[in-house]
């Protein structure tokens, strides 16, 4: 009954979807390229549909609020 917040990378976030302990993911797009790194929706457990609740679009980054469906 309470929000609770999981930061972190990519690893993070398909372990938790993997768990279906997520209700909702949040990304910021922000246009640098980084060169390496975990891709985010890479690996997933099965199918996961999202569902879009919120878009910020700033000139420095695109905000994304998600709701995860089941």
């Amino acid at each position: 009954e309470r929000d609770v917040q999981i930061r972190g990378g990519a690893y993070t976030v398909q372990q938790a979807l993997q768990a279906g302990v997520l209700d909702e993911v949040q990304i910021h797009h922000i246009p640098v390229l980084l060169g390496a790194g975990r891709r985010l929706f890479d690996v997933l457990p099965s199918e996961i549909e999202l569902e879009i609740i919120q878009v910020i679009d700033t000139p420095e980054a695109t905000h994304i609020r998600y709701r995860v469906r089941r």
